[in-house]
């Protein structure tokens, strides 16, 4: 069983049900701290909608706080979430700002997810 995460009438990935239920949980949880939308929706089909606009704000949002520096541990919980965003937020087709140089080390980690992310 899967659970889909799709952008119109594309799936940016088929996770595995409890993979995707786990990250949309968790997005949810981190949008709930960052007090934005994820840009996430579930679906009567058992996955989850997203909305471009909304979730880079999110994925924008979540970086900042991740890479704020102000807490180890925030840093280390927030990198997942936030790389796996980062792959689903550059199949829409968008990107985020980040610093030059965090610029190529979430490229890098990025990348390496993304192979392992059917869409």
């Amino acid at each position: 069983m899967s659970y889909p995460f799709e952008h119109g009438d594309e799936t940016l990935w088929d996770a595995g049900y409890h993979g995707g239920q786990l990250y949309a949980a968790l997005a949810r949880a981190a949008a709930g701290v960052l007090d934005v939308p994820s840009g996430l929706t579930p679906t009567p089909q058992g996955g989850c909608a997203v909305d471009g606009d909304e979730f880079q704000v999110f994925v924008q949002r979540l970086y900042e706080l991740s890479g704020s520096g102000t807490s180890e541990v925030l840093r280390e919980l927030g990198h997942g979430l936030l790389v796996t965003s980062l792959v689903l937020l550059e199949r829409t087709g968008r990107r985020i700002s980040a610093r030059p140089d965090h610029t190529a080390a979430l490229d890098d980690a990025r990348a390496r997810l993304a192979r392992t992310m059917t869409p």
